[in-house]
């Protein structure tokens, strides 16, 4: 059985204005992951992931290597305790 753990994630460096929250909703869906990821008004972007432990660090490194267009300077994230969401969406 998989265990669920979910994080918190707080993003910064060029990530807003750069399509950050679109990738990394696609890319949380197509690893089967759940939560939300939303833009702060500081200028970092904020992300709740939830899923398998491992998978939910490959979506933070993937944040890290393989984006687009923009680029995350520094990642903090901390775990906190699942929701159970049943998607992965972008919030306003």
């Amino acid at each position: 059985m998989v265990q669920v753990q979910a994080f918190r994630c707080l993003f910064e460096g060029r990530v807003q204005g750069v399509y950050f929250r679109v990738q990394t909703r696609d890319k949380a869906r197509e690893l089967g992951l759940v939560g939300w990821v939303r833009n702060l008004p500081d200028g970092r972007v904020e992300a709740h992931v939830e899923g398998d432990p491992q998978i939910i660090h490959e979506l933070l490194n993937w944040t890290r290597t393989s984006l687009r267009s923009g680029r995350v300077d520094e990642l903090e994230h901390e775990v906190v305790e699942p929701e159970g969401f049943a998607d992965f969406s972008i919030r306003h």
